[in-house]
């Protein structure tokens, strides 16, 4: 079957190819097209501008956290619903967790047969960008690169050099020439773009990218590469094909167990797909607010995701109303599932620039935050403490990014689920704290890569709906 498909890559991270990916993909949207936006790596931030940007879900691929078979359908599934396909790599092409690059964006690239188009920074180099392309050609001849976008020229006579060079000596085409850009309409934070819902001017920074695609990339040019990408014979590993589910989140009878989402600017950080495996699983989403609601609903579980809660933390800690409901309810047995910025939420305080903000006070633990990354990769965890989420002996692939740390624990030992195999965890290789029905984590989970997160929260939901039922 014929899946127009790009991959867009970079020689490193930080080359521009978020606000290019975000570009291309806005510029064809005006054109009428319907895009499926994806994103390679552990990833929030790149995801929201591209959903955004198509105005649909983005959808992670990850050969570390999802099975690769489970990658393809997650592919298969939501790329048949659209004109083509637009996947944006992480970091440099060939870079990975070993020396074999097998969760590099090159191999993902591979996996799905896909083109590629490299993003090179020119700052600063002429020639020597030709060399770059070269060896990226030479280094795994199963990668499909097919051509190149300049960033960051200085102007036409770097551009013609660029040029010249890279087409004399690699044969491969320039798609594109971005001159450094003065106004920068995608402002960053630690080490990416700060996240769409904090930027007010969302929607003029996706016009500005979109102006730029078309202004400075050949994007007729590009989308006959797209549209050529060799055809997809195989549908799937099992043979068949997946089934094409619709990503509204409504509809529900009475007896779907209900699972509030905390999800505004401060919480922002969720896989669609994590939502969506909640939903086949039977569950109704109801989405909650710290920041504007007083009050929690009627809800038979929580889900609170990470996000940037320093950011917001003086809000956070004025809803007292809020912070005390949720309190009682955790104190109660509702389950709760929290991780990275939702962990910081059920501790006590939150320490920002000298001064202290008032959390939950569900968990016994005082949070710091530091200028440079306290945790930052992939992560594996073995659980090794019984807890309501997880079976002893199971191994969780997840990653962890958070510029927290722990300044005060007073909790014990035996409170945590996890022991790191991979990462840097809570505190002494440990992870996974657990109290009562609540679960607080550093580690990322991706559904599709743990299938039984979702299955453990309905479970979960509805046994606190039955004892709620019986104690009335």
């Amino acid at each position: 079957m014929a899946f127009p498909r790009i991959v867009i890559s970079a020689i490193r991270g930080g080359a521009g190819k978020t606000i290019i990916s975000a570009g291309i993909i806005s510029a064809f949207k005006l054109a009428g097209k319907q895009i499926s936006p994806f994103k390679k790596g552990p990833d929030y931030i790149d995801a929201g501008w591209l959903a955004l940007a198509a105005g649909r879900p983005c959808y992670n691929l990850d050969t570390f956290l999802i099975p690769a078979e489970q990658v393809l359908n997650s592919f298969y599934s939501h790329a048949l619903t659209a004109d083509l396909s637009i996947i944006e790599g992480n970091r440099g092409l060939y870079d990975g967790i070993d020396v074999e690059g097998t969760t590099s964006t090159a191999a993902l690239a591979k996996l799905l047969k896909a083109p590629v188009i490299l993003c090179l920074d020119c700052t600063k180099s002429t020639r020597t960008v030709a060399a770059i392309v070269l060896g990226c050609l030479h280094f795994d001849h199963d990668v499909d690169i097919k051509g190149v976008i300049l960033n960051r020229v200085a102007g036409s006579r770097h551009e013609n050099i660029l040029r010249n060079s890279i087409e004399r000596h690699t044969g491969i085409c320039v798609l594109g020439s971005i001159p450094k850009l003065g106004k920068q309409s995608f402002p960053e934070r630690h080490m990416g773009l700060v996240p769409a819902p904090e930027h007010k001017w969302a929607a003029d920074s996706l016009a500005s990218a979109a102006q730029m695609a078309k202004k400075y990339i050949n994007l007729e040019l590009l989308f006959q590469i797209v549209v050529n990408a060799p055809a997809l014979s195989q549908i799937s590993t099992t043979g068949k094909l997946p089934e094409n589910k619709d990503d509204t989140l409504t509809i529900y009878s009475e007896d779907n167990p209900r699972i509030g989402i905390i999800k505004d600017s401060a919480f922002q950080f969720y896989y669609h797909e994590n939502f969506e495996a909640l939903i086949s699983a039977g569950a109704e989403l109801v989405f909650i607010s710290p920041l504007s609601d007083k009050y929690i609903p009627e809800i038979d579980a929580l889900y609170i995701g990470g996000g940037f809660p320093e950011t917001h933390a003086k809000e956070l800690a004025e809803n007292i109303s809020f912070k005390e409901n949720l309190k009682s309810l955790a104190a109660e047995g509702l389950p709760v599932y929290a991780e990275c910025g939702g962990l910081m939420y059920l501790g006590k305080e939150l320490v920002v620039n000298g001064q202290r903000c008032a959390m939950t006070g569900i968990l016994p633990i005082v949070f710091g935050f530091s200028k440079k990354p306290q945790a930052h990769g992939y992560t594996v965890c073995e659980v090794k403490e019984k807890n309501p989420y997880y079976e002893v002996g199971t191994k969780i692939y997840g990653h962890e990014f958070h510029y927290s740390s722990v300044l005060k624990w007073d909790g014990n030992e035996e409170a945590f689920a996890f022991r790191m195999e991979r990462g840097s965890g809570f505190i002494n290789n440990k992870d996974g704290i657990i109290f009562k029905n609540v679960f607080a984590t550093y580690t990322h989970i991706h559904a599709l890569g743990t299938p039984a997160w979702s299955k453990a929260m309905i479970r979960n939901a509805i046994s606190y709906r039955s004892k709620k039922a019986n104690a009335q």
